[in-house]
């Protein structure tokens, strides 16, 4: 029998969501969410680093965080957030994860990320891993990775999506100054996946290698 994450990805993935951001065009779905064969790979990873906890930037329609809870299973925990699930969205992906029974594990934190990542992290949060599909500007960007490389656990995972240039820009300074290192897939898809060094460090101002 279908367990209700797997039907509410499944749902989502043949329908679409009830409702479209501002009563717009079909194909918002289409561009926001992250497409259900790149969702398999979110969850196929999450699953082989038997990550038990997961940041979440950018809620939207739910489709990556069906995925992640699918691979978080009843005893996992998941932050996901979003200060427009409700302006925005009409709380659209939210409910989404209710049906699927999600809310039990997921807190929906309705903050700008540059807000409530540095409050969680004085929160004394860790975890596994992240996702990132918030802002795609690339100052924005830059701060959730800032967070995020000390709220993700050392040797922990960061998943980012869209390939466009200021994400792209904003995660190679980490890349080329603080030894994150690209995971490679198996399969071709959208995101990058990114493996944190095994100990978080913080380098000389004078060891800056352009970017």
């Amino acid at each position: 029998m279908e367990n209700p994450v797997s039907a509410a990805r499944r749902r989502l993935t043949t329908d679409g969501p009830p409702r479209l951001r501002g009563g717009g065009q079909a194909g918002d779905f289409r561009a926001v969410s992250l497409p259900a064969h790149d969702c398999d790979l979110l969850r196929d990873l999450l699953l082989a680093e038997r990550a038990r906890t997961v940041v979440e930037i950018g809620l939207a329609y739910g489709a990556s965080a069906l995925a992640i809870g699918e691979a978080l299973g009843p005893s996992g925990r998941h932050w996901a957030i979003d200060p427009f699930q409700k302006s925005a969205y009409d709380d659209v992906g939210w409910e989404a994860m209710t049906a699927a029974g999600l809310e039990k594990t997921t807190t929906l934190v309705r903050e700008d990320s540059s807000v409530a990542l540095p409050r969680l992290l004085h929160d004394g949060l860790r975890v596994d891993a992240a996702f990132v599909d918030g802002s795609h500007r690339f100052h924005e960007v830059f701060v959730d990775l800032y967070y995020l490389r000390k709220i993700v656990r050392p040797g922990g995972v960061i998943v980012l999506d869209d390939d466009v240039p200021p994400v792209q820009a904003a995660l190679r300074y980490y890349v080329t100054n603080l030894g994150w290192t690209e995971i490679p897939s198996a399969s071709p898809w959208r995101c990058t996946a990114i493996r944190l060094p095994d100990m978080l460090t913080e380098p000389s101002y004078e060891d800056f290698t352009p970017f």
